[in-house]
């Protein structure tokens, strides 16, 4: 889910969340220092933006959020290389 730099507001535990770059250190992860749950990060390929873990809001709602895609981790050379189609949600 992309948020606008402005739009995210983090009210409590910001002292608990770690930072990870690599390569150009343009990307940006966020992950949970006690969990490791990956909150959100700001992507490369869109750098105003963060993308969110919707699962890290109060107010989310499995029920109510269905995915625009999974992916198999085991298998994401694979996908990748077929240009991403084997993991996108069949609709």
């Amino acid at each position: 889910m992309p948020v606008l730099h402005d739009r995210l507001e983090i009210l409590s535990g910001s002292d608990d969340l770690a930072i990870y770059t690599f390569g150009t250190g343009t990307a940006k992860h966020t992950f949970c220092r006690h969990c490791g749950i990956h909150a959100f990060y700001q992507p490369r390929s869109d750098p105003e933006n963060y993308s969110v873990n919707a699962r890290c809001l109060d107010d989310y709602d499995p029920a109510t959020m269905q995915p625009r895609r999974s992916f198999d981790g085991k298998h994401w050379e694979a996908a990748f290389a077929t240009g991403g189609r084997e993991w996108e949600a069949k609709r």
